[in-house]
């Protein structure tokens, strides 16, 4: 473990993603507490002294609703990526573990999932709730549309390790099937599935962003985001009277999060990966 470690401080794509990612971790976390918010002020005032990057339409403290919108944007990833890891992790873990009929009945539950449209599917029930789309259930609906991939996956992995020797004298030592799988064939890809994660929680923002530019996000008291500012922006037609400030930051907010995603993925394959390693 500890040699990974190094091996994975030694990669520059992994430091510069997590220096980035803790950075946005943290504007997230502890950014609303720490930044006293200006007064508000007129619409789209233009970014000053006084308003760092300006106001948005209601004269609110762009640099606070920014911060705020960073907050519940990685809240809605996090608790996507957790939701939609586990479900996939455990159906193609056991998918891949049993084979056979049970293999056959979760792959074609799996390739049902894949091959209807996961953001149409998230429009389309989204819309039927046009009141009380709150953070959370938009985080659950991301979570149960987009861990196919993860299944398919995982499923490829754990079969490949089942025929393993290590699994085969597990079984004569009289170990369960589910002691197999969450001591002998889980640990191994322990680090498949954080990757798995991390890419679940950039999907998990980038969904919530887009389903909210066109006004299908969450709604209510603090439900605040990246893509509710985006839209927001948006509907008030800032770039045409030449507000960017009202879309360019929560944009560039989103880019770089998901880029620190892919760098902290993309350096994590390379660690774990001997293949990519020679």
């Amino acid at each position: 473990m500890l040699k990974l470690l190094r091996n994975l401080i030694k990669e520059p794509m992994f430091v510069i993603g997590s220096f980035l990612f803790l950075v946005t971790i943290f504007a997230g976390l502890f950014g609303s507490s720490l930044y006293v918010a200006s007064p508000d002020g007129m619409s789209y005032d233009a970014p000053s002294a006084g308003y760092w990057l300006g106001t948005d339409n209601l004269g609110q403290d762009y640099v606070a609703l920014l911060l705020r919108g960073l907050q519940n944007s990685l809240y809605v990833g996090f608790m996507a990526g957790i939701i939609a890891t586990t479900i996939g992790t455990l159906i193609g873990l056991f998918a891949g573990f049993k084979g056979g009929l049970v293999d056959d009945i979760l792959n074609m539950i799996t390739n049902l999932f894949i091959v209807i449209p996961s953001f149409v599917v998230l429009v389309l029930v989204s819309a039927s709730w046009p009141q009380g789309r709150s953070l959370t259930l938009i985080a659950v609906l991301i979570g149960l549309t987009t861990w196919p991939w993860t299944a398919r996956s995982v499923r490829a992995q754990a079969a490949s390790i089942r025929g393993r020797d290590h699994i085969s004298l597990a079984r004569i030592n009289g170990a369960s099937n589910l002691q197999i799988i969450f001591k002998h064939i889980l640990p191994y890809l322990a680090s498949y599935v954080f990757m798995v994660f991390i890419m679940q929680v950039a999907s998990g923002i980038l969904s919530e962003s887009a389903i909210s530019m066109i006004g299908l996000g969450p709604i209510g008291e603090g439900s605040t985001s990246l893509g509710v500012i985006l839209n927001t922006a948006k509907n008030n037609s800032a770039i045409t009277y030449g507000y960017w400030w009202g879309i360019f930051p929560a944009a560039i907010v989103i880019t770089v999060i998901v880029f620190a995603l892919y760098l902290l993925n993309n350096s994590m394959e390379g660690v774990f990966n001997p293949r990519l390693r020679k």
